[in-house]
């Protein structure tokens, strides 16, 4: 006898695409594009679009490439080694990123890129304890960046924050010692890659 297939239920099929418009390669590059149009820079939002393009593709690819190699059951990366790995990856690509800005003397870009692979590295550190929401912290960090340009962009990045939590928890992804862990982290980036911002204007 066949099982009846039931379809997926609303707020889970919401919560899959809240999550995915909150994963870490979307969510700060577009904050990143987003602050360079407002201030007029077109020509360097295409660079840095096209930059993060090539990063998330070389990611994908080498995700995939784990898939097929039968090391990953999926390329989302849930398992906990599977995820060790991913971290490892993204940590050497974004100090290579960093280094990379520092050469062509983006300095922004490089404090940014840095932050980053600091985040990472914390939830490397921390794996032991809790798992660490990367989703959160990149999400917070770019609203921080948001709402420090203009308020009315952070509140509602802020906003959009909260759905990506309850997003994390609806999909069981995380639990809430995760989802703080990773807002704290993505906090305390985004106001180290302010601050010098906040004193050079004073």
């Amino acid at each position: 006898m066949r099982t009846a297939q039931y379809p997926e239920p609303m707020s889970h099929a919401i919560a899959r695409a809240v999550s995915i418009f909150g994963h870490p390669m979307l969510v700060l590059p577009l904050a990143a594009v987003v602050l360079l149009l407002l201030r007029g820079q077109q020509q360097t939002a295409l660079w840095i679009t096209l930059c993060f393009a090539v990063f998330a593709g070389v990611v994908m690819a080498w995700s995939t490439w784990q898939v097929r190699r039968g090391h990953w059951a999926h390329v989302d990366a849930s398992g906990k080694h599977e995820r060790s790995s991913l971290n490892r990856f993204l940590l050497v690509m974004l100090g290579l990123s960093a280094l990379g800005a520092v050469l062509l003397q983006a300095k922004e870009p490089a404090i940014a890129l840095a932050l980053c692979a600091a985040m990472v590295a914390m939830a490397m550190a921390t794996a032991r304890w809790c798992k660490l929401s990367l989703h959160m912290a990149f999400v917070v960090f770019a609203t921080v960046l948001l709402g420090n340009a203009h308020w009315w962009l952070g509140l509602p990045s802020l906003l959009f924050a909260g759905a990506v939590a309850w997003s994390r928890l609806r999909l069981q992804r995380h639990v809430p010692r995760d989802l703080v862990a990773g807002a704290l982290t993505g906090a305390l980036a985004g106001i180290a890659c302010v601050a010098p911002l906040v004193a050079g204007a004073s």
